[in-house]
């Protein structure tokens, strides 16, 4: 029982020791937290959301204009709507979608995985691109996409197996994926750095 006791005072000292370090201001402790933080989001905070929202990609920073709405509603409709009219989606169904106003680049998507995906809704998707596309679904028979800033479809997203799937966007936080988009942006393409414009 004493060794106990002792065993627990040690792993108090230690605790209450590293958190002083963690505390000070030094270049090893900043280190020391940074390295810290990132095993948190990689090996708890991801798997504990995958767990919870049934999705094995639970956020996704958006990192295009795709989906980007350049001015409000009416005016977007004014200038896509024949688009969405020839695929019989009218302005009011539109408007019933969620994200009916798009998603910025920089927005972070909390993703949910589900069974069953209906016209308007945004979903997360593997397609022969590097990277996973996130666009609104426009057909369910075939599953077919299209992201709200496009012209039209990319050729990967006018077929898209149930099976890549892998959920539909749910909660957008804005903006605030700017904190990782901003370590990459030097390595895109000049024309597709920054804000969409």
């Amino acid at each position: 029982m004493k060794y106990k006791i002792v065993k627990i005072k040690k792993q108090r000292n230690a605790f209450k020791d590293l958190w002083e370090f963690l505390k000070a201001d030094t270049w090893q402790s900043w280190l020391v937290s940074i390295i810290l933080i990132i095993v948190f989001i990689k090996f708890i905070l991801f798997p504990s959301l995958s767990l919870i929202t049934g999705s094995k990609l639970p956020l996704v920073v958006i990192e295009s204009c795709s989906m980007y709405h350049e001015s409000g509603f009416e005016d977007w409709w004014g200038k896509n709507s024949q688009w969405y009219e020839s695929k019989d989606i009218s302005k009011s169904d539109f408007k019933s979608f969620s994200f009916s106003n798009g998603l910025n680049k920089g927005d972070i998507i909390l993703v949910i995985g589900k069974k069953d995906y209906k016209i308007g809704d945004i979903i997360i998707f593997t397609a022969s691109a590097k990277y996973p596309l996130i666009h609104r679904i426009i057909s369910t028979s075939p599953f077919a996409t299209k992201g709200d800033h496009n012209s039209d479809q990319l050729d990967m997203e006018r077929e898209i197996k149930k099976s890549a799937i892998l959920g539909k966007s749910a909660v957008r936080i804005p903006f605030l994926g700017w904190i990782k988009l901003i370590f990459f942006e030097p390595f895109r393409p000049a024309s597709q750095r920054g804000f969409c414009r």
